[in-house]
């Protein structure tokens, strides 16, 4: 099914569940005659409000992500966890130390555990019912996600014809994409190769494709690489047979449905809970960096114009996530049109373009601070790959198929490859920068932001840019 119609679904069955267990718990009270229960319109209230406490909870908890094809048990674990992390935090809110650790619990500390119970089996019935439903319609062919296998060979071949056997996997083969650009037009069981991996793009578009198989056989790893890197260009998901593992060991993901077994590749590390963390860090430290550094960019701005002709503010377009294009925004350290005559060129150490006043703002970093407006907007987030020019994400493209995987998460102001990695003056500097940013987007967490956080503050207070 389409994702709102999904996401709609799962949320009005959440709502009517989370509803049921708080009524259930006014109707255990009313039937032990343990409280007064309050009148209708207030019950109302509190019902709506104790909702969108737990709505909040399950947002961080990543509960309403795509559950498309996800197993009926690991959902209801992840729910279990939620609800008993929502609980907990309902007993701390309302604990009397001195009372909870002299006496026996009381009879509203049982009621709560109550509650725990009544939610965890009508919230977890209520999703299973949902995923039970989703599955027969995938059976019947309905919500199927079109999907291409790249490969034209046995284990492709067999591959088409076990996804066929188990619809409620919830692929629809449209199609092979091959290698070889004389095998296009062939066909087997009703299903023909459409193109080659030139026509990918193309393909996807036009066949409104979601999902990309891999099932390459034997193959050279940069071969294999290169495929991963086409496919990484195009808004579907990419998932690859078990014999291909070992070339992308460390950034995959298993995923198996009734036996049948896929590697997905590039999975969000970083849980919904996480990223939505990080995000709302983002905008505090965002907002408090502008405000307590407001005087020490006034006092920077008057310099830059003192120490040379030009504006305050350089602004440029830069790549995203996505391959979105936005503008960035720094203090300028360069003297006025310094790529007129040059074209777009990467800055040496010694560079004399460089204002001296710029090479001070280089050396504590302090020509990147505009880009908090760049945060605050949603363009790039604190910590996270450093965005690059159109000009060389096309050039690196070339040179590195797999640079795009950058692309798949927010771009940053500082990042691991900037505080461990030199800066940039080649293509050649880029590989070993590439590596660290492969490294901090398999290892996402809000741990590692810290940490880099941390770093970068050290790297500002040694003088250690560039």
């Amino acid at each position: 099914m389409p994702k709102p119609i999904e996401k709609l679904l799962l949320l009005t069955v959440d709502f009517i569940t989370i509803q049921l267990a708080f009524w259930g718990l006014l109707q255990l009270r009313t039937s032990l005659h343990l409280f007064a229960v309050p009148g209708g319109l207030m019950q109302l209230q509190v019902s709506l409000v104790i909702y969108v406490y737990w709505l909040l909870l399950f947002l961080f908890f990543g509960l309403y992500q795509s559950w498309y094809t996800q197993s009926r048990f690991d959902e209801t674990i992840s729910v279990f966890k939620a609800i008993a992390f929502g609980t907990l935090l309902i007993l701390l809110l309302t604990a009397e130390p001195e009372r909870d650790l002299s006496q026996p619990p009381t009879i509203g500390r049982l009621m709560i555990l109550s509650y725990f119970a009544l939610m965890v089996f009508c919230v977890a019935s209520g999703r299973l019912i949902l995923h039970t439903a989703q599955r027969k319609l995938l059976q019947a062919g309905v919500g199927q996600r079109n999907t291409l296998i790249i490969g034209w060979n046995g284990k492709s071949k067999r591959l088409a014809d076990k996804i066929k056997q188990f619809p409620a996997l919830g692929y629809r083969v449209v199609g092979f994409i091959t290698l070889k650009p004389e095998e296009t037009g062939k066909t087997h069981n009703g299903l023909s190769v459409l193109g080659s991996l030139d026509d990918l793009g193309r393909l996807v578009r036009r066949q409104k494709v979601e999902e990309v198989i891999l099932s390459l056989g034997q193959l050279p790893q940069k071969r294999v690489m290169h495929v991963i890197g086409l496919c990484d260009e195009q808004p579907v998901h990419i998932k690859i047979e078990p014999e291909l593992y070992h070339v992308v060991m460390g950034q995959a993901r298993t995923q198996q449905i009734y036996g049948f077994p896929l590697i997905e590749i590039n999975p969000q590390i970083m849980p919904a809970w996480e990223r939505r963390v990080k995000r709302m860090l983002d905008i505090v430290f965002a907002i408090l960096f502008l405000l307590l550094l407001l005087p020490v960019m006034l006092i920077t701005a008057m310099l830059i114009k003192l120490d040379s002709r030009g504006p305050v503010l350089f602004n440029q377009q830069r790549v995203g996530k996505n391959g979105k294009l936005f503008t960035i925004y720094k203090f300028r350290t360069m003297i006025k049109d310094a790529e007129k005559y040059t074209g777009p060129v990467w800055a040496e150490k010694s560079d004399p373009r460089i204002t001296r006043m710029g090479r001070f703002m280089r050396k504590v970093r302090l020509d990147e601070f505009p880009q908090c407006i760049n945060v605050l907007k949603g363009d790039m987030s604190l910590v996270g790959p450093r965005p690059e020019r159109p000009y060389f994400v096309e050039k690196l493209k070339q040179e590195y198929p797999y640079y795009t995987r950058r692309l798949k998460v927010q771009p940053g102001i500082t990042g691991w490859a900037q505080v461990k990695g030199e800066y940039d003056t080649s293509v050649e500097n880029v590989r070993e920068k590439l590596q660290y940013d492969l490294y901090y987007i398999e290892n996402m967490s809000l741990r590692m932001d810290i940490r880099i956080m941390l770093y970068t503050v050290f790297v500002m207070l040694r003088f250690k840019g560039q």
